[in-house]
């Protein structure tokens, strides 16, 4: 790209940085919405200290009690060696509770205990209003719109977790 036709920022002046090529970019876009999300949550969950896989690890086992580590690790697309050290976490914390599979014995089942009922209850009403800080932005109609094309992004993709 020839050198006159980059927007150059004030920064030096003390305005804003150019971006450049990046406005274009959707990684660039997402990564800064990923960033200002993340920091809400961290902060909405901060009594919990909860963060956002462990959440998602919680409400998978809800949603589905006695799902294997393997298969949450699978759609979160997280390596093996990482979802066993959150589950570990969740299990110390009291959150967990693993249990050898009534089918496959090889296979360890986790349920959510009590406690860990009780945490992803109040955890859900904290994610209420987090997601209502974003979410309030827009219409019911560009909130399901959003919601579409995001998807759109990841459809057909399988998460593949790093070796």
């Amino acid at each position: 790209m020839p050198e006159d036709t980059i927007e150059h920022g004030d920064w030096e002046k003390g305005g804003a940085l150019a971006i450049g090529q990046l406005d274009t970019l959707i990684g660039f876009h997402l990564r800064l919405a990923s960033s200002a999300i993340y920091q809400d949550f961290m902060n909405e969950m901060s009594e919990l200290a909860l963060t956002p896989k462990q959440f998602s690890v919680l409400e998978l086992i809800a949603a589905n009690p006695g799902v294997s580590q393997i298969d949450i690790a699978g759609r979160l697309g997280m390596d093996r060696a990482t979802m066993m050290a959150l589950t570990n976490r969740l299990e110390s914390r009291g959150f967990v509770e693993r249990a050898p599979s009534r089918i496959d014995r090889r296979r360890q089942e986790l349920r959510l205990t009590p406690e860990g009922k009780a945490v992803l209850c109040e955890a859900r009403k904290r994610i209420s209003e987090h997601e209502r800080r974003f979410l309030d932005r827009f219409s019911d109609s560009e909130k399901q719109q959003f919601f579409d094309l995001l998807k759109r992004v990841y459809a057909g993709r399988t998460i593949a977790a790093p070796e």
